[in-house]
């Protein structure tokens, strides 16, 4: 039993689940919303790009290309007509709008490509497979990209936070967006760019998915389970924080295949609610601590 060999696939499983993940991370880090369409979005690109590869023989990396900007146009209208004004009526409102959302998108995917599943690796030749050894383990070309691009991705989502003019001005809106204004800032226009750079991120994470595995008109509530888990585990709003969650929900959802046929999804639900206890506790001792007087 080879268990690095099972630690090196669950950690490159983890850099699509920190994919996945990231455009939620983004979005509730900036806005404080949960969006249940989450994974929805990221079948509705995939579908996209397989569409452009199907009919006009384009490779899938240039759709994913095309995909980027069309969904973030998609965002920056999710967040103008409904996010926006969902927000208005509370914090609940924006999640049943989400959900809402996410139920529409697929029974519409369902009505328009049927229950045939659909996937990306016969556009991408030997990548969908090959790969190179290292010793004993194994490494796949394509688990390895997605990886790669998995840190970058985020890397750069939070250099940019950090040193551009748009960053701050999104760092702010998060902070205390009433005093963001009072500055001059239009909060109102930086969330539709957050919302517009979370989808764009959702394409790039749907495209691997389809590279990497089918999908079909249902496959969006599997994806955002695996997405809010990864975001959980590595704490809500931190990128480099959903690298590590996805990272760690990998590793465990890896290693529990190996030790048990049906451990592989049980393994990473276990990690995640783990990890939300131990967070109920700590918080607990914490309020008490401050209850008691104690520091």
């Amino acid at each position: 039993m080879n268990w690095m060999n099972q630690i090196v696939q669950g950690v490159l499983l983890g850099g699509y689940y920190a994919l996945l993940a990231c455009g939620l991370s983004f979005m509730f880090g900036v806005m404080r919303i949960i969006n249940l369409a989450h994974g929805s979005l990221a079948v509705l690109a995939a579908y996209g790009v397989f569409l452009l590869a199907e009919k006009y023989e384009l490779s899938p990396f240039w759709g994913m290309l095309l995909a980027m900007p069309a969904m973030g146009a998609i965002g920056w209208i999710l967040q103008r007509l409904v996010l926006e004004r969902s927000r208005r009526s509370g914090e609940l409102v924006p999640i049943l709008a989400t959900f809402g959302l996410a139920v529409i998108l697929d029974n519409s995917m369902f009505s328009a490509f049927g229950a045939d599943t659909r996937s990306l690796a016969p556009y991408i030749d030997t990548l969908a497979y090959d790969g190179f050894d290292v010793g004993d383990i194994t490494i796949g070309y394509l688990p390895l990209l997605i990886f790669v691009c998995a840190v970058l991705l985020l890397g750069g989502l939070h250099i940019a936070l950090g040193y551009t003019g748009l960053g701050r001005q999104i760092r702010a809106v998060a902070d205390d967006p009433s005093t963001a204004e009072l500055v001059g800032v239009n909060s109102r226009a930086v969330n539709g760019m957050a919302a517009a750079i979370s989808m764009a991120a959702v394409a790039i994470a749907g495209t691997f998915l389809a590279m990497r595995a089918t999908v079909d008109a249902y496959s969006g509530a599997p994806q955002l389970i695996f997405a809010f888990e990864a975001v959980m585990i590595g704490g809500a709003g931190s990128l480099w924080g959903t690298l590590a969650g996805g990272i760690a929900l990998g590793v465990a959802q890896s290693v529990s295949a190996q030790v048990h046929s049906q451990g592989f999804l049980i393994g990473g639900h276990v990690l995640f609610l783990v990890v939300m206890l131990v967070r109920m506790a700590l918080n607990g001792r914490s309020l008490r601590a401050v209850l008691t007087g104690r520091h």
